[in-house]
């Protein structure tokens, strides 16, 4: 079976062709071959104005969807695609539907089933893209973290979750990108922080706020994070302001301060649920120092996605209706109404 999934929740247009072969008799997991993964990013687009502006993207996801279309099939050959999947939601809605139509308009000509996946869903999902959901132990705790995001989610069994908190602003990645607007780094600022944490040149002089890392819930705010590094950023002399150290020891403290509220949060989860799993997702995973601190935080199995399979990418959304397939999950013969997007 040969899945085409689209992805266009936010400024990346992404098309990828997963095959699953059913395996001989006795073993346990389809083998998946990623035939095709194009991506085309908006980046270098929405950088000039410092962050994604919807309608925009929804223009170039327009543009760019039949040339990445036709890169994907160009991979395969002449192979029969069997099924079309999504991203539905949640996203920004003009470049949503850019993708849905899309799917829309090819299920109808290939006379192909249609389905629709749900975006955070599928970053979790993205941890088995090479085959390894027989790994997970239950009951896991996935935490979905990236741009718009900031989600921790009890998973009970493989597809059964149940949303523990989340953000109450601003996701962790947005916090990331308003702080590098404040310190002049440009977009997207999480790689840019991320960059200049790993030379630091000793702590800002006001140690961060870590908002609601003592509070009893599993929800986060970053908005807070943001507001104090603007103040504590005015409080500098202009020369201050432009010092590479000064600059190097703020983007340190910001993606400490964010990943020991991420940490404490997870722990909290981790210890409340007996959990025997911890699953990340999301863009804000591909960060260094994320990885390596969460790896060494738990005493059990810590599983992320290969940090490529952390952005957006239409690989994870192929592979989430794989398995909601598999659980026997109903295609659609066109997506016209909005969703249970409900995980």
């Amino acid at each position: 079976m040969k899945i085409l999934a689209i992805e266009t929740s936010c400024d990346d247009t992404a098309i990828a062709v997963l095959e699953i072969r059913k395996q001989p008799s006795g073993e346990q997991a389809a083998k998946l071959e990623i035939l095709s993964n194009i991506v085309s990013s908006q980046v270098k687009l929405h950088a000039q104005y410092g962050g994604v502006y919807p309608f925009m993207a929804k223009r170039e996801h327009q543009k760019n969807l039949p040339l990445v279309f036709k890169q994907a099939m160009k991979k395969i050959g002449n192979k029969k695609i069997d099924a079309v999947a999504v991203t539905y939601g949640p996203g920004l809605e003009p470049c949503l539907w850019q993708g849905i139509n899309f799917a829309n308009d090819l299920s109808k000509k290939l006379d192909i089933p249609i389905f629709s996946v749900n975006h955070v869903e599928s970053h979790l999902l993205a941890n088995f893209i090479d085959g390894s959901s027989t790994a997970i132990k239950f009951p896991a705790i996935g935490l979905v973290v990236s741009g718009g995001h900031t989600q921790l989610i009890l998973m009970k069994k493989f597809l059964d979750y149940k949303i523990l908190g989340e953000t109450r602003d601003d996701a962790a990645g947005e916090c990331f990108d308003k702080v590098a607007r404040i310190l002049g780094l440009g977009y997207p600022g999480g790689p840019a922080i991320a960059k200049l944490a790993r030379n630091d040149g000793g702590r800002a002089s006001n140690k961060l706020p870590r908002p609601m890392i003592h509070q009893k819930n599993y929800d986060f705010s970053f908005s807070g994070l943001k507001t104090a590094v603007l103040y504590e950023f005015r409080k500098q002399t202009p020369e201050t302001q432009k010092s590479k150290q000064y600059i190097q020891a703020m983007c340190a403290e910001v993606q400490q301060a964010i990943i020991d509220v991420l940490l404490a949060k997870t722990k909290k989860a981790v210890r409340d649920y007996g959990a025997k799993t911890v699953i990340l997702g999301g863009g804000v995973v591909s960060n260094d120092e994320l990885r390596k601190q969460f790896k060494k935080a738990f005493n059990v199995l810590v599983m992320m996605p290969a940090k490529k399979f952390c952005t957006d990418n239409a690989v994870m959304t192929a592979i989430t209706a794989y398995f909601h397939l598999q659980k026997g999950g109903k295609p659609r013969k066109n997506i016209e109404a909005k969703a249970d997007l409900t995980l």
